[in-house]
């Protein structure tokens, strides 16, 4: 993306208010992840989980309005987020597992519904006497709260509290709505993600029953998507700034306001970043100086195509920029921007604007599902949980996944073995020719990383 327009240009392609809905597309199946080729990690936990949306109350909060960029006026109004949480739960019904459903709406087309197939209770009683750690989860740009719901899922059943924030983006169907729906997401994201944290975590230690009991408060981690990576790098402890757009055209007022909130330090032991918004070159939301303020243990994943961050000068500089942390990227080769989501059944009639958003051209979802799963359950596992076992499946032998090595006998029937400690020279948890196409990046805080240039 290159300028302030062009943005808005892309974004009016992708979202606003449509017509009826004629079409409906639904997940082909519950996505358990077992058995099937679901790398060790992918595949669901132990706990049975259950789900409930809580309605968070902020206070007023300034807003950008179609003339707030040539007089800088903003209108103070009340916000008011809906967070699905998932958490462990007492012994549930296959019977009562629920649907997660939510319409996608394209300028001047026909509306989408849409629906997941979850296995979790609506409702269920939350498992009591045991604290898990909480994971916060935020949408891209017109995205919703359950868009990546088998992913809080899985991580839910492997013994977390999960709250996924519905920011309700603005819907635009033009390019001024688009620039003022824009540039509240710009404003809102880390706002939002800070308040929930804190909201939570403040139930957790008020002695709240429920999912709230469980909260352990001392171990949080944030998980964001597209512009919910960019917020979520702010939330981190990035400072914005704005010498170039669309940042540069936020009104005197809302800059303050983003300014003020890097004081406050939100209490995060680990960050995900699926494709973050904000280091390609034109729309850089941060200098190195900036990202260097990150000290969370930070796992970036990417497509080595993704022509909407830019790979290769947007995400991997912010991997190299991050030098006050330690940190891993795992590159998706041949993929574009849609690596996180559901897998839904589109079909051959379903409006392409449909696929654009939710599909991804060279890999199967539910491929990347699974193995997003396992990467982001090792690295929640190793910084929220202690788990140092997990820090096998990230330290992995090759950058290159190819370029593992397992031998083999003749005729060797292996069905389905995962690689362990027996395997050292292939990718943990991974069944020996199913680790392919991706590279995964280490860096040490201090070190810029020693990755494959172009």
């Amino acid at each position: 993306m290159r300028k302030w327009a062009k943005v808005a240009l892309v974004g009016v392609a992708l979202l606003g208010a449509g017509a009826a809905v004629l079409a409906y597309a639904a997940t082909p199946k519950v996505h358990a992840g077992q058995p099937g080729e679901a790398p060790e990690l992918g595949r669901r936990g132990p706990f049975a989980i259950g789900t409930q949306v809580i309605q968070i109350a902020l206070a007023d909060r300034p807003r950008i309005g179609l003339m707030s960029g040539v007089t800088g006026a903003m209108t103070d109004a009340p916000r008011q987020l809906d967070v699905r949480i998932w958490y462990p739960a007492s012994a549930v019904s296959a019977a009562a597992q629920t649907h997660y459903e939510h319409i996608m709406r394209f300028p001047g087309r026909p509306s989408l519904a849409v629906s997941s197939l979850g296995f979790a209770m609506d409702g269920a009683a939350a498992l009591a006497g045991q604290k898990f750690p909480l994971v916060v989860m935020s949408h891209g740009y017109g995205g919703w709260p359950t868009q990546f719901s088998n992913l809080a899922e899985h991580i839910a059943s492997q013994g977390y509290v999960v709250a996924a924030i519905d920011h309700a983006d603005m819907q635009a169907d033009s390019v001024p709505s688009f620039v003022v729906s824009f540039a509240n997401v710009l404003l809102d994201r880390t706002l939002d993600q800070r308040a929930v944290i804190a909201r939570l975590a403040a139930m957790a230690r008020a002695g709240n029953t429920g999912f709230a009991a469980q909260i352990d408060p001392g171990k949080i981690g944030l998980i964001g998507y597209s512009m919910g990576g960019y917020g979520a790098l702010a939330s981190a402890g990035a400072p914005y700034g704005y010498a170039n757009d669309p940042l540069s055209k936020l009104p005197a007022k809302a800059r303050t306001l983003l300014d003020a909130a890097d004081h406050d330090s939100v209490p995060i032991k680990a960050l995900v970043l699926f494709s973050p918004w904000g280091g390609q070159p034109d729309n850089r939301a941060w200098d190195a100086t900036a990202l260097a303020r990150v000290k969370v243990p930070t796992m970036l994943l990417v497509g080595s195509e993704d022509d909407v961050v830019n790979y290769r000068q947007g995400v991997s500089w912010l991997f190299d920029s991050m030098t006050g942390t330690d940190r891993i990227m795992l590159v998706y080769r041949e993929a574009r921007h849609n690596i996180i989501g559901n897998s839904f059944d589109l079909g051959p009639n379903s409006d392409f604007a449909a696929y654009e958003f939710l599909a991804e051209p060279v890999w199967r979802s539910d491929r990347l599902n699974a193995i997003n799963q396992h990467f982001v359950t090792a690295f929640l596992d190793l910084n929220l949980k202690g788990r140092s076992d997990r820090a096998a499946y990230l330290n992995v032998p090759t950058t290159n996944s190819n370029a593992g090595d397992w031998p083999v006998g003749f005729a060797e029937q292996l069905n389905g073995a995962w690689a362990g400690a027996e395997q050292p020279g292939y990718w943990g948890g991974f069944q020996r020719r199913w680790a392919a196409g991706m590279d995964l990046y280490h860096a040490h805080s201090g070190e810029v990383a020693h990755r494959a240039k172009g």
